[in-house]
């Protein structure tokens, strides 16, 4: 469920429907919508375990291996992500948070303050081009401009 809030602009006279970002209903059946996880954790049996044309076990060894592996998998996935699951999700999301708040605090302030720094430096260093740097080359431009270059091929 989404928390709506509303707000009145006293202004406009217009309502305004605010959602909470914090409390969005999640999806219970579809729990990777941007299939991050496709192709790393997607392991089934026959990924595993295979048997070629001419090894073959008994029927019934193979049918117990097959619900053994795939009962094994799904409840220790569940033994674990209940155990662990709440402990791990609060230290990514503590870690998450702190590299937020660096980027947001730290990383995003300084880079701006380097690019106003470069932009004085860049403003005087093309002071100094032009003042010093462009009046010579435009001279020797116009010393070197009148030489007249031939060649020929003599046998």
């Amino acid at each position: 469920m989404i928390a709506t809030t509303y707000q009145y602009n006293t202004n406009t006279n217009e309502e305004k429907i605010v959602k909470d970002s914090h409390t969005k209903e999640i999806d219970l059946i579809n729990r990777d919508p941007k299939q991050i996880n496709e192709d790393v954790v997607k392991v089934d049996f026959e990924d595993v375990i295979a048997e070629p044309d001419g090894t073959h076990s008994l029927d019934g060894v193979w049918k117990l291996s097959y619900t053994t592996f795939t009962v094994s998998k799904y409840w220790c996935y569940r033994i674990l992500s209940a155990v662990f699951g709440i402990p791990v999700a609060l230290l990514w999301g503590f870690l998450f948070a702190c590299i937020s708040f660096c980027h947001i605090w730290a990383v995003v302030p300084c880079i701006k303050s380097c690019l106003i720094e470069s932009q004085c430096i860049s403003r005087i260093y093309s002071l100094c081009i032009q003042t010093f740097c462009d009046p010579f080359f435009e001279a020797l431009g116009k010393i070197f401009s009148s030489v007249r270059v031939a060649l020929r091929k003599e046998v």
